[in-house]
C-alpha cells in the first residue's frame, strides 16, 4: 500500500525525488531497499494514515544524524494519496511526526520542500520557519523544468512531565 501511495503521488506531480517513468515496482523498491533497512535498525520511523483500512498517507522521521546532532531529525516524504487530499491527513501526519520526535528526544526538525508548493504552505502554517531557497535544486516529476527547494526547520519543545498530569 505504501508503494501505491508513492506511485500515485509521483504520477500526480509530486516532487518527491522521483521522475517519470516511475513504476509500481520502482515505488515498492524504494520502500524495501531504502526505507525498510532504517526502520529495522531504528534510525527511521514511518507513520501512516488510514481510511477504511487502506493506507492513504505517510511521513517519515529520519533519526540518523551525526554524533554532534543527537537533538535533530529530518522529516521526509510527506505523502497523501491524491484521492484522499483536503481532509487534514497531511496536517495530522505532521502532528504525529512531531510527537514521534518528542518521544525520540529530538527538539529540532528539518525538511525541504518545493518552493511555492502546497506542502510549503502547510509547513509554514504548522510553525516551520523557512530559512532559504536553493534555486534549480531538482527536476520536477516529468523532467520539464528544474524547481527550487525551500529549506525549513521547526523547534519542537521536549515532552513535559506536567503535560501528562505527572509531577
Amino acid at each position: 500500500m505504501l508503494g501505491g501511495v508513492l506511485h500515485a503521488c509521483v504520477h500526480a506531480g509530486g516532487s518527491v525525488s522521483f521522475i517519470l517513468p516511475f513504476s509500481r515496482d520502482d515505488a515498492r523498491a524504494f520502500w524495501q531497499d531504502q526505507v525498510l533497512p532504517g526502520v529495522n535498525d531504528g534510525s527511521r520511523r514511518v507513520l501512516v494514515a488510514r481510511l477504511a483500512g487502506k493506507i492513504v498517507g505517510t511521513v517519515q522521521l529520519d533519526l540518523a544524524t551525526p554524533p554532534n546532532q543527537p537533538h535533530r531529525a529530518e522529516v521526509k516524504k510527506l505523502l497523501v494519496h491524491p484521492d484522499a487530499r483536503r481532509r487534514g491527513i497531511a496536517r495530522s501526519l505532521m502532528a504525529a511526526v512531531e510527537e514521534q520526535a518528542r518521544q525520540a528526544r529530538r527538539t529540532l526538525l528539518t525538511l525541504d520542500t518545493v518552493t511555492g508548493g502546497f506542502a510549503e504552505r502547510l509547513y509554514l502554517s504548522s510553525g516551520y520557519v523557512a530559512i532559504g531557497v536553493i534555486p534549480r535544486y531538482a527536476l520536477n516529476f516529468d523532467s520539464s523544468k528544474v524547481e527550487s527547494t525551500t529549506v525549513m526547520y521547526k523547534e519542537v519543545p521536549p515532552e513535559s512531565n506536567t503535560r501528562h498530569g505527572r509531577d
